[in-house]
Parts: structure tokens; C-alpha cells; sequence
């Protein structure tokens, strides 16, 4: 299907409104995983032109988006990935737990940027990080599809990783979301050191209920529930 490149038309109004000269792209992957930690990584690509097919990593199939995830390394002017793990996601929440990531990887950049093209609606930097958020960035902007391009990859080897010593979970096929042979190997075998345990799946598993992890919400909050997706039967 085709789809239109991403350009640099919001660096260049962020450079033109606000005076940013240093500006990274953020996207996340692992958001609605079962297992695995949530990832972010920060770009910097300047206005220089993409290599071709550069998009949502979403849209590319797993050669493409390997190869390009190769060549991206190199061709953007920095890149620094964080993680938050799935401990730090059962005890902060997944807003929280994505702050945290996106925090860890901007300030491992070589620079500080001036401002964040943040992928989505929901700002969940804020001060004292310049955001501009947009809804699909991850295709429209360049600095975040190349972004989206390398926590993608790189979060999908992790988890290829983390199953090698628990092969029934597929999680070299399913990086920890959930599909039939992860569901299995949970009803079967419980969850594994990499699952998130404060999540809405072990309900459904009357032989693992117990080991659910249960938040104390502050006064006036609401639990999140954003990609906690139950069995479904």
C-alpha cells in the first residue's frame, strides 16, 4: 500500500516558532506488550533527506525494517534508547513507566535537545522537556519514523533474547504480545521473569491469579488500563 514519506515540516516550524536548533524524534514500542520492557528512543536526524522507504515501522515488513534499522544507525546524526522494565511498569503505571524510558534515552544522547517531536496525542514528557506532540509521527515526521525504526528492531531482538530460555512463549515471533502460543504457554506454564504481573491477562488464569500485582492509587487517580487486554475467550 502506498503512503507518503515522512518530511521535516515540523522540525522546521519548531525551528521557525521556537528557535530549536536541536530537535530528536520519540516513539515508543512495547507499549501493549504482555511482557517485555516498554522502549523509547530518541533521534536526531537534522534536515538532511531520508533513505528511501523510511516509515512507521509498523508498515514495513521485518527484512525491510531490519535493513533499514541498519542504516539508520549510522545515518542519523545520534540516537540513544531507554527501557523501563516491567517491574517499573507494575509499580508506576504505563504513563509513568514511559516517561521514565523516554527520560533515560534523551539524556543518553550526546546533546540535549532544544525541543521533542513526540509521537501521538498524549504528552507523557512534560516540563521541562519542549513537546510538540502529532498524531502519527511515526509516518509523517523523520526524526520520529526513524525512531520508531530503531526501538522497533532493537526492542524485537531484545525480547528474541529473552526467550530463548522459554522457547513455548514464541517471543521470538510475538515479542511478548499476546497470540495464541503466548496465551498457551501462560494458561500452561504461568508467567515468566518478563512478564507484567499488575496487568488485566491474569485474571483470565484462575492457576496464576494469585501472583497479580495490585497498585495503591493516589487519591483522584485513575488505573490504567491502555493495552491491559484480558484473554478475550
Amino acid at each position: 500500500m502506498p503512503y507518503e514519506p515522512p518530511t521535516h515540516t515540523v522540525e522546521r516550524s519548531l525551528r521557525a516558532t521556537t528557535g530549536a536548533k536541536i530537535i530528536a524524534g520519540v516513539d515508543e514500542v512495547g507499549r501493549g506488550a504482555w511482557a517485555g520492557p516498554v522502549t523509547v528512543c530518541a533521534a536526531i536526524t537534522g534536515l538532511r533527506r531520508p533513505p528511501v522507504g523510511l516509515t512507521d515501522s509498523k508498515l514495513l515488513t521485518l527484512k525491510r525494517r531490519t535493513a533499514l534499522a541498519e542504516e539508520l544507525r549510522t545515518w542519523v546524526t545520534s540516537y540513544a534508547l531507554g527501557h523501563a522494565s516491567p517491574e517499573e511498569i507494575d509499580d508506576l503505571g504505563m504513563t509513568a513507566a514511559l516517561r521514565l524510558a523516554a527520560v533515560r534515552a534523551l539524556e543518553a544522547l550526546p546533546v540535549r535537545p532544544d525541543a521533542v517531536i513526540l509521537d501521538g496525542k498524549h504528552d507523557y514528557l512534560g516540563a521541562p522537556w519542549r513537546v510538540r506532540t502529532v498524531i502519527k509521527g511515526d509516518q509523517s515526521c523523520v526524526a520520529v519514523a526513524a525512531a520508531s525504526v530503531i526501538a522497533k528492531v532493537q526492542r524485537d531482538k531484545m525480547m528474541a533474547e529473552l526467550g530463548i530460555d522459554h522457547a513455548d512463549f514464541g517471543f521470538a515471533d510475538n515479542a511478548g504480545y499476546p497470540s495464541p502460543v503466548h496465551k498457551a504457554a501462560l494458561a500452561e506454564r504461568g508467567p515468566t521473569p518478563y512478564h507484567r504481573l499488575s496487568w488485566a491477562y491474569l485474571d483470565a488464569l484462575p492457576r496464576w491469579r494469585h501472583l497479580k500485582k495490585v497498585r495503591s492509587w493516589t487519591e483522584g487517580s485513575v488505573p490504567e488500563i491502555e493495552g491491559q487486554l484480558g484473554f478475550d475467550f
